[in-house]
């Protein structure tokens, strides 16, 4: 679908929400209950990477704002790298929709390679230079809880990245802490299945974004999708065994929450 065929995001956030986007909204909420994510009064910083992901994740939790009986605010951050800019038209573009949404946002410019890495670079120091940024800046402004786009295939596939390559199965988790308790990483969408966050920016016109990834199509990641793509066609649940197979704190099972087209 061409962007000028695409649906404004203006219209879900004056109140025309489709029951497929509905159903996304509330399945959000729900992880966010089961784990028991966000309370009263919290302020969340929202991880923006300018992929479908982090921006359905602040729809969610801006347009859930609107019926819930508690109330939170929201703060969006994007790192930009030096090295990889995103185009200058973007940036309007990312504001104009986190202002649609209500939510205040900000870029801020970093190196990819910074000296510490002594000419070194993977998958591995790339993210963990992000969660530095976005653990100072959360320091900065007294803020305990940043919220990352990361769904339930970024879980299955990290699931069979760690069981296959480093014999551990281990994952993301839906809350993980951090300095004993300061600070905590906070996954709403970890129940939620790729294809919806595609299905809403293939619908409406978020202004996404891909940062330049040298390894975006050489990494792990990228050569297991097919791969869990052929097991759900052995069993439509494939993903969510996995998931329950972790058996997290908090945790019910998790069912069939797949968008069917």
């Amino acid at each position: 679908m061409e962007s000028s065929d695409k649906l404004p995001v203006a219209d879900l956030v004056g109140g025309s929400i489709p029951p497929w986007v509905m159903r996304f909204i509330k399945g959000a909420g729900r992880t966010i209950n089961r784990y028991h994510m966000i309370q009263e009064g919290d302020e969340v910083l929202l991880a923006v990477s300018g992929g479908k992901d982090s921006l359905a994740l602040a729809l969610a939790l801006s347009l859930r704002l609107r019926w819930l009986p508690v109330s939170y605010k929201l703060r969006a951050l994007m790192i930009d790298w030096n090295e990889h800019p995103i185009p200058v038209a973007y940036r309007s573009k990312l504001a104009s929709y986190f202002d649609t949404l209500s939510i205040p946002f900000e870029i801020v410019d970093e190196a990819q390679y910074p000296e510490s890495f002594k000419g070194e670079f993977n998958c591995y120091l790339c993210s963990r230079n992000r969660r530095r940024i976005l653990f100072e800046y959360a320091a900065r402004h007294g803020i305990r809880l940043i919220a990352m786009g990361h769904h339930l295939d970024d879980l299955v596939e990290t699931s069979l990245m760690n069981l296959c390559f480093r014999a551990d199965f281990s994952t993301m988790k839906p809350v993980q802490e951090f300095f004993d308790g300061k600070l905590h990483i906070i996954r709403p969408l970890i129940e939620t299945h790729e294809s919806v966050t595609r299905r809403l920016s293939e619908r409406y016109d978020l202004p996404t974004v891909k940062p330049v990834c040298p390894h975006d199509q050489t990494n792990i990641r990228s050569s297991l999708k097919p791969i869990v793509g052929q097991l759900c066609h052995i069993d439509g649940l494939t993903r969510e065994h996995i998931y329950n197979a972790h058996h997290f704190d908090c945790a019910l099972p998790v069912h069939d929450c797949g968008e069917k087209r």
